[in-house]
């Protein structure tokens, strides 16, 4: 039973930069990066469709990062391209473009640089790709006096 429970628990991967941690070069993961301190390199995802990153709020990455889907609450200081899915928090600071197939924006997070629709994945590619305009409705919130909320659908 024991041995049952601990290999379910350590199955997955899961890697941590801690706060006061300063990692210098570049980093091939796979599973889950969460980066709570601070990276100078560039951030990759090893082969494989699972791979998750998270800048969390203190975190600073300062070069591109090339993973299927990134929680970013932090700063990153380069271009930023996702296969999957980038959620960008309140507190998030991008300096660079995001390449991205899916994106959610919460009011707050900051792209300093272009938002890039990627398209569908290699999977997907036989079907029809929306219209920019389709992608990406705005919608004005009346209790925020005229501050915009955006949703882009794919």
């Amino acid at each position: 039973m024991w041995g049952k429970k601990n290999a379910m628990a350590f199955s997955n991967n899961h890697t941590l930069i801690s706060r006061g941690t300063k990692v210098v070069g570049d980093l091939h993961f796979t599973g889950d990066l969460q980066i709570e301190g601070h990276v100078c390199g560039n951030i990759m995802a090893e082969s494989g469709n699972d791979a998750k990153l998270v800048v969390a709020e203190k975190g600073v990455v300062e070069g591109e990062i090339r993973v299927p889907m990134v929680i970013i609450n932090g700063n990153v200081h380069g271009n930023v391209h996702s296969s999957k899915h980038v959620e960008l928090a309140s507190k998030a600071v991008v300096e660079g473009n995001v390449h991205y197939q899916l994106i959610e924006m919460v009011k707050g997070a900051q792209v300093n640089g272009s938002l890039v629709y990627s398209g569908p994945s290699s999977a997907q590619k036989g079907a029809e790709t929306p219209k920019a305009s389709e992608r990406l409705k705005t919608s004005e919130d009346a209790d925020d006096k005229g501050s915009k909320s955006f949703s882009v659908n794919t």
